[in-house]
């Protein structure tokens, strides 16, 4: 029996909104949750990796959550279709490398690709805000650069 196309898309909004509650509450404890969203097969893309599978996946964000003191994302603007979603973010977090510990604040974007799970998961975001602005040795360096550019 196939579903209505509005019953898809109440389904496919479920999905996106599930994603958005996961990601509110996900921290290292709490991993495994992951499965709730993503398939298992699930590519998840950005700045810096590419990774292939939920296991795969979920060690990468054991490694990426391991340090992290705090994290959150506000969600700023999502547009979506029956099978994927564009949403903006702008998310706050504190490293104890980083930026002396104070919270580090990145706007980005999020590509989902699903069907009854997300398949697919490019984020995209400024690595400099992000990672290298944060650094004592190039963070002014790359600020310098920027203002340059900018004139």
């Amino acid at each position: 029996m196939m579903a209505s196309k509005g019953a898809m898309a109440s389904a496919n909004s479920k999905v996106v909104d599930e994603f958005i509650r996961l990601y509110q509450a996900l921290n290292k404890d709490n991993l495994p949750r992951l499965a709730e969203v993503y398939a298992d097969n699930i590519v998840f893309v950005d700045p810096l990796h590419r990774i292939e599978g939920l296991q795969a996946l979920t060690r990468y964000f054991g490694k990426l959550y391991e340090n992290i003191k705090h994290i959150e994302f506000d969600i700023k603007e999502i547009h979506q279709t029956d099978t994927q979603a564009a949403l903006y973010w702008q998310m706050h977090y504190a490293h104890p490398k980083l930026n002396q510990g104070a919270l580090i604040r990145v706007d980005g974007m999020s590509q989902l690709k699903f069907s009854h799970k997300i398949e697919f998961h490019r984020d995209y975001f400024d690595i400099g805000q992000m990672l290298y602005e944060q650094l004592p040795c190039m963070g002014p360096l790359i600020r310098a650069v920027k203002v340059r550019v900018a004139k």
